[in-house]
């Protein structure tokens, strides 16, 4: 049954995310310096203080995501171009494999220009292959191994078509919800006419019997209790449209496309996905049907310094090279290792990954594609999670730690920084209550609530999530080896590590009812102190060079 009271109560969360995160003072919460402000930023001021007037070297940061928006005004000017390339000829100018990669390349589209936007989950996909193993055998007859492995097929059967049940559920009342709003929103707007948006109109509207207006009125009230001055109900409406349009679509991908076993998204790629070498497939449209997660992440790396629009971006020398990788839904194995791969052969020192999943079924893939970059001397950083749970239970793959050990190899990567997310103050709920964490295998925090950084189309947000507090510990690697390019990718994790503000303050922890000291929950036990890490990277002796892999071709 429809239940209005908790609906109401998701349209009250709605609208204080959207007016919290419009707030100006908060807009830039996450480069402040914690010594000066009531907000634990990484003093990006003071670290552009320090380099002013040393010289730097323009570097290369691939950022593999759902795609970019390489037109967006703040971003435009510092989007990798190779030029190598002759745009759009039909031929690999510069033999790496790729034709017309002016920008990056595609790995989820198709050579006839198509796109995958959504994909199933891991799980998803797991389910679909063994059922179609079992349907081939009398399951009755099933003993021994075979009869276990048949019985844990049921449980991930049950697993998968319970989670798209719910979906469908949540699809279905989301679009309840979104109706009755809208409708009661626009009988609010009819009712109170040319009179303005306002407590005191409010409680003069006469509300008669219109059940709509009388449902109208309540949520005004209640926004009006949240803010006095929200803007104008045109605004308001246009807004929850848009907040709720992305409800209805997160749900409608996971009911039709996550959790359905009988969608298959790579014939639109067109590969021999068994195949897990197989590199020479995708297209060169970077920017893809949705790339505001992508454009979200790159802005905060590298947005464009001194042009009066939107944000800077922390590093302030470098150029992005777009990788499109990500979908809606999870990510591949064999898409994210060629990315890697790619972005490690076209000159990129340093790796922005935003994503994760619960399950890596070729991960000794993505392990040799890791191994690859931190032979040539390219720096992974990716984001914790977003499920408020512990990753040293090894949840959220990628992870730095190999599957399959070498017998004279490192046991995980040592180009590798796994990065968690803070609110913006200190004290007991400076842990973003979202983040995931570990002792062993999440390395630094940073910024992660209420980013505001780059949409597509020129336009600007707030966002929260793992996702964003990577780019920025992305863009602070970024800086030091700009200025400092003599160091290893292994120096500048060591750097930004060793560089933190330690805390031993006691936080929630993250999906449970604990309270723990801050430097228990990560390897460095601090936030990421952007000023900080310049210094010390300038104290810090360049190691050794590994050699680099500059446009290598694979065939």
């Amino acid at each position: 049954m429809w239940n209005f009271r908790r609906s109401l109560f998701l349209l009250i969360i709605l609208f204080s995310f959207t007016l919290i995160s419009a707030q100006d003072d908060l807009k830039r919460w996450y480069l402040d310096d914690p010594t000066t402000t009531s907000y634990q930023g990484i003093s990006v001021d003071k670290m552009y203080q320090f380099l002013k007037g040393k010289p730097s070297k323009k570097i290369i940061v691939a950022v593999l995501d759902s795609g970019i928006d390489i037109d967006h005004e703040d971003l435009k000017d510092v989007i990798w171009i190779n030029r190598d390339e002759i745009p759009n000829n039909g031929i690999d100018d510069d033999n790496n494999g790729y034709i017309d990669d002016l920008h990056g390349w595609n790995f989820i589209g198709g050579k006839d220009g198509k796109q995958v936007q959504y994909d199933t989950y891991e799980l998803t996909r797991q389910y679909a292959e063994q059922r179609d193993y079992f349907a081939k055998m009398d399951t009755d007859q099933l003993k021994g191994k075979k009869k276990k492995a048949y019985d844990a097929y049921l449980e991930l059967k049950d697993q998968v078509e319970t989670e798209r049940e719910k979906a469908q559920k949540n699809l279905t009342e989301a679009e309840q919800y979104q109706k009755i709003v809208l409708n009661a929103l626009e009988a609010l707007h009819k009712g109170l006419g040319d009179e303005d948006f306002n407590l005191v109109n409010l409680q003069n509207l006469d509300t008669g019997d219109d059940v709509g207006l009388t449902i109208g009125k309540n949520i005004g009230m209640q926004i009006l209790a949240m803010d006095p001055n929200p803007g104008t109900l045109p605004e308001i409406i246009a807004q929850f449209e848009k907040d709720v349009e992305e409800q209805v679509d997160y749900y409608k991908s996971k009911a039709e496309y996550g959790y359905n076993p009988d969608y298959n998204p790579r014939t639109i790629i067109g590969d021999d996905y068994a195949n897990k070498t197989e590199h020479n497939y995708g297209n060169n449209d970077v920017i893809g049907p949705d790339p505001s997660h992508g454009t979200g992440v790159a802005a905060l790396i590298g947005a464009t310094h001194n042009n009066n629009l939107g944000i800077d971006g922390i590093a302030t020398n470098v150029e992005i090279m777009v990788v499109r990788v990500v979908p809606d839904g999870d990510e591949r194995d064999k898409d994210v290792a060629n990315a890697i791969r790619y972005a490690v052969d076209n000159g990129a020192s340093v790796i922005n990954m935003s994503f994760g999943k619960g399950f890596s079924p070729s991960k000794e893939v993505v392990d040799e594609a890791v191994r690859y970059a931190e032979k040539h001397d390219v720096l992974l950083v990716h984001a914790a999670g977003n499920s408020s749970e512990d990753n040293d239970d090894g949840n959220n793959f990628p992870t730095a730690v190999y599957a399959k050990k070498k017998l004279f190899g490192p046991k995980t990567a040592k180009n590798w920084l796994e990065v968690g997310a803070l609110a913006p103050e200190p004290g007991e709920h400076a842990v973003a209550d979202f983040s995931n964490y570990g002792k062993e295998r999440v390395d630094v925090f940073a910024p992660g609530v209420q980013i505001y950084t780059a949409a597509p189309g020129d336009q600007y947000s707030s966002v929260d999530g793992t996702s964003f507090s990577s780019p920025i510990v992305a863009g602070i690697a970024a800086q030091i080896r700009s200025y400092f390019p003599g160091l290893t990718a292994s120096q500048v994790r060591d750097v930004i590590m060793q560089s933190t503000d330690v805390s031993k303050e006691k936080v929630d922890l993250p999906g449970t009812d604990k309270m723990v000291p801050f430097n228990e929950i990560c390897v460095s036990g601090g936030k990421v102190n952007a000023a900080k890490a310049i210094q010390l990277a300038a104290k810090t002796t360049p190691a050794n060079k590994v050699k680099t892999a500059p446009a290598q071709t694979r065939t």
